[in-house]
């Protein structure tokens, strides 16, 4: 099968353009980052000392009811301006690893082609994804230059579809493996023949370096013709056109250039050297590509998350079975090799990755080169964190995709204050570590094991501090080696953010525990700092801003410094976004988008604190990946409105009372709000979100957030 017809709508012409990271290594980004700090400590200093004051006076007047609203006031301005100087940190510390950044050459990279390499599982889970999202995917997997791999598409979908729309769909995905793998398997048996007839020779003795060199020129065109092949395809939006540049085309060029190389060598290869080209070239497509259903055995878990399909098949690496029948349906029944129905091969390492991202065909290598130097032996998790496909023609995704990409700058600098935090989307796993976190429960009867914890919807967060209390380290690599898709409308992105806020605050006990037993000092103050604000800053900062928005503070409850301890913050982001290829007034954009995810994000909070309450678990949200438009929840839809009308409704009561700065703060949040209600929700499309016979729909999601 070929991948022509999997894509339709040409768009010649355009190329993908990546964001280029030396643009940080510029010696004013380091001095901008070292005065930016500075500026916000010195306005925060001089915000404590304004606000000292004020509150002397109110004690010494008597003022108690003004007392209490400013201590809050000071609360959310002291979260706010943390918030800004962790960004500035952060900064900091990916510019100065950038800079001490050298990648692995290749040629050392390659020496894993002299001796058997560990085994790499690939994992990619899958709920209802369209056909082109899932080939993409495990295309990228497939074609990881790693010696030793194997992929396996994780297919959640219901064994019993309950639509022919679904039916339709899990037979799509069912065969997605098998015809990716009969069009690798062509270029795989004939690099596998060359390979062996070039052993022949050299058994022979009849191998002559000049031939050789002639031959192996020629297998990398032959490859870089296939690459040109499977490129030939019509490219329907930003992402395939990604997929085809960064994935396929350039592999091309790479074929082509080592074919190039070896046609104009003036010395003759080593045996050494033509000996790996042959194997490299053999193990380029030799991969092995499956898939598997949990669903389909009773003694599997079933429960309705990521988590527990990555670990219903974690527990199986390394073991064989037997299908045996059961009253409730098939059952594995563990057994010797020679007796096994199914087994699955050992791993060393795993990659988890969404079926909406991509590798770049690098990213296993480096990083399982990564892992097995010297000193990186607690390595738990190597990774990139993604980043968000370019050219995306909607201004709510390509804003939504810049916070991605400035996210990808805090998480750089995470690790280099050891607070790195898994991301989910592509992590690559020592095996290793995830057996010490390993707990075993029951469910429906049978033991079930966890290796990544599903207690929260945000699975990785807590496995990350889990690896953290054995004594593992995560890791940033500092090169931009993945991508992830950003949900390209307003209600998908509702999905996506609302479990994205959940789950934080269940973490933070667990958190605050490991950090009592670390060993104190500035390094782990700096940790405990990084990691708690990535756990608590989305509560803080919605909380804030809603809190700001809403309540008529005193005019005593107003500060001159504080506005001017942001601005540094503000510039700084501004200037990343330029540096990221995005336009500095996108800043903005980001800002409305913030507002307007303001009520999703408290309702994610809300449900971590009723799981806190109630103990059960809340159910995942998965991000929709499909074609069209996702119908936003009628019930935040009338949130943002409501907010919409909050803000008016508070710079009307500040000018008629004469707090001109509030209610200046409050207009330009009524601006920037109904800017993205316009632009980046739709009017139109709000409004056919609720129509007549949704409302009642409407009031059962506003009950959902809060019950």
């Amino acid at each position: 099968m070929h991948l022509r017809g999997l894509i339709s709508n040409n768009s010649a012409g355009k190329t993908f353009d990546p964001i280029d990271e030396t643009r940080w290594e510029q010696p004013g980004e380091l001095a901008l980052s070292y005065a930016g700090i500075a500026f916000t400590l010195l306005a925060s200093g001089l915000a404590i000392w304004e606000q000292y004051r004020i509150f002397a006076a109110q004690v010494a007047q008597g003022a108690w009811l003004q007392i209490l609203p400013h201590i809050l006031f000071c609360l959310i301005l002291a979260s706010l301006i943390g918030g800004s100087l962790v960004y500035q940190v952060t900064r900091l510390s990916y510019i100065q690893r950038r800079r001490r950044h050298h990648p692995t050459s290749q040629a050392e990279l390659d020496s894993l082609y002299d001796q058997p390499a560990p085994p790499l599982l690939i994992m990619v889970p899958s709920y209802k994804e369209e056909r082109r999202v899932v080939w993409e995917t495990l295309l990228s997997a497939a074609l990881q230059e790693y010696p030793n791999r194997w992929v396996v598409l994780l297919i959640d979908d219901p064994v019993m579809p309950a639509t022919l729309q679904d039916a339709a769909g899990l037979a799509r995905a069912r065969r997605a493996p098998y015809q990716l793998q009969a069009v690798l398997d062509v270029p795989a048996k004939t690099l596998r023949r060359e390979l062996r007839q070039y052993e022949k020779r050299v058994a022979l003795g009849t191998s002559e370096p000049a031939d050789e060199a002639r031959r192996l020129a020629g297998l990398w065109e032959y490859c870089a013709d296939w690459f040109n092949r499977q490129a030939r395809l019509s490219i329907a939006d930003h992402c395939d056109r990604l997929f085809v540049d960064q994935v396929l085309l350039a592999r091309r060029a790479s074929c082509l250039e080592r074919a190039g190389d070896l046609r104009s060598l003036e010395s003759p290869l080593s045996p050494e050297l033509i000996a790996r080209e042959y194997r490299k070239l053999a193990a380029w497509f030799a991969v092995r590509v499956t898939g598997f259903e949990r669903k389909a055995f009773v003694n599997l878990s079933h429960e309705s998350n990521k988590a527990m399909n990555l670990n219903s098949y974690i527990s199986l690496v390394g073991r064989h079975f037997l299908v045996r029948e059961s009253e409730q349906g098939p059952l594995l029944e563990e057994t010797t090799p020679e007796q096994a129905e199914f087994s699955v091969p050992t791993a060393d390492f795993l990659i988890v990755l969404d079926a909406d991202s991509l590798l770049l065909p690098g990213y296993a290598l480096r990083l399982i080169h990564l892992l097995q130097q010297p000193g990186n032996e607690r390595i738990a998790v190597a990774q990139t964190p993604y980043s968000a496909f370019r050219g995306a023609p909607g201004s709510l995704e390509r804003l939504a995709g810049a916070t991605t990409d400035i996210q990808y700058i805090i998480h750089q600098g995470f690790t280099r204050h050891q607070a790195t935090y898994w991301v989910g989307a592509n992590a690559l796993i020592r095996r290793r570590a995830l057996d010490d976190i390993v707990v075993t429960d029951i469910e429906r009867g049978y033991p079930v094991q966890r290796y990544i914890q599903d207690r929260t919807v945000i699975e990785d967060t807590e496995s990350s501090v889990d690896l953290a209390s054995c004594g593992w380290q995560l890791y940033n690599y500092p090169e931009r080696l993945t991508y992830s898709a950003t949900p390209p409308d307003f209600g998908s992105l509702i999905i996506q953010r609302r479990r994205w806020a959940n789950g934080g605050l269940i973490i933070l006990p667990k958190l605050l525990r490991y950090l009592l037993h670390r060993r104190l000092g500035l390094s782990g103050l700096v940790e405990g700092a990084m990691r708690s604000h990535y756990l608590v800053s989305i509560t803080l900062v919605n909380l804030g801003l809603l809190t700001l928005l809403s309540l008529p503070f005193y005019s005593s409850a107003h500060s001159f410094w504080a506005p001017l301890a942001s601005l540094a913050y503000f510039t700084l982001y501004g200037r990343d976004l330029a540096l990221c290829g995005y336009r500095g007034r996108d800043i903005f954009g980001i800002y409305s988008l913030n507002l307007l995810l303001v009520p999703i994000n408290l309702a994610g909070v809300v449900k971590s604190i009723q799981q806190g309450l109630t103990g059960q678990k809340i159910p995942f949200g998965r991000t929709p990946k499909v074609s069209g438009r996702t119908a936003s929840a009628p019930g935040f839809i009338l949130a943002i409105y409501g907010l919409l009308a909050l803000t008016l409704f508070a710079a009307a009561t500040d000018l008629l009372a004469g707090r001109y700065g509030y209610a200046a703060f409050s207009l330009f949040n009524a601006a920037a709000l109904g800017y993205a209600i316009c632009k980046l929700v739709g009017v139109k499309e709000s409004w056919e979100d609720l129509r007549v016979e949704q409302w009642g729909q409407a009031l059962a999601v506003v009950r959902a957030m809060f019950m």
